[in-house]
């Protein structure tokens, strides 16, 4: 059973389709484009049936957890996937994985048939189980680029485009159709990094008007499927780059 372990920090920025060009020209003196190229990650998050995990997430508390299925690309029937529990806690990020076959992660998660192969991981993943009534959530699902550093590789970049959900149908080998939740050519840009930011990103960043913003993909819509509209407050936020050089979508 192949089990990954990721300690890091994650800041995320919206990108317009100017900002984004412009920040990809000045990149490629710095960072390499890994080789997956464009890829397609496919989600399902697990919730409990009043969605306390993604209410619980959006107060940004000190310390959050989520559960997802994880596959990249659309699986058969007897693809791998990864299941995965993701941690914050006072601004770093930890994520736990283990793969398994597409439907002895269903058996495992929604009928309670442990698999065969023991591991830490997955003992974790148990108490967690234990702890909260899941089901399935939401689907979620977007095409992304991912960068590296060329001096340091654990420096990363990542551009998610055509970020998309359903609420129904929510089986990952069903296909990565889904409502779209940003306007054509905006990104989400995530960074990734095991100690300091580089300088020079930083630097790059500010020349260019590029700010952090805090950003859930899941808690956004969610909040949709309340009335609550956050399309609305996420695309002023994008064209106010306008005025600091950016063109809106």
């Amino acid at each position: 059973m192949a089990q990954m372990v990721f300690n890091r920090i994650e800041k995320k920025y919206l990108l317009t389709a100017d900002s984004y060009e412009r920040l990809r020209d000045a990149l490629r003196s710095y960072m390499e484009e890994d080789e997956y190229g464009l890829h397609t990650i496919c989600n399902i998050y697990y919730d409990t049936p009043d969605y306390h995990l993604i209410r619980r997430s959006i107060e940004k508390p000190v310390y959050k957890e989520k559960l997802r299925l994880r596959s990249y690309g659309i699986p058969r029937e007897d693809s791998k996937v990864f299941l995965e529990i993701k941690k914050k806690y006072n601004k770093v990020v930890n994520k736990r994985r283990i793969s398994l076959g597409l439907q002895e992660a269903y058996r495992y998660l929604e009928e309670g048939v442990r698999p065969e192969k023991d591991s830490q991981i997955l003992r974790e993943m148990d108490f967690f189980l234990e702890r909260y009534p899941l089901q399935k959530g939401l689907y979620l699902a977007y095409d992304r680029r991912a960068l590296f550093g060329k001096e340091d590789p654990e420096f990363r970049l990542t551009f998610d485009t055509n970020i998309r959900c359903r609420w129904e149908e929510m089986e990952l080998e069903r296909g990565d159709y889904g409502h779209f939740l940003l306007p054509a050519g905006c990104r989400l840009m995530e960074s990734k990094v095991m100690g300091s930011t580089p300088l020079w990103f930083s630097s790059l960043l500010s020349s260019l008007h590029i700010y952090p913003a805090s950003f859930s993909k899941y808690g956004y819509f969610y909040k949709e499927k309340l009335a609550e509209n956050p399309l609305e407050s996420i695309i002023r936020r994008i064209h106010s780059q306008q005025d600091e050089g950016g063109k809106a979508c």
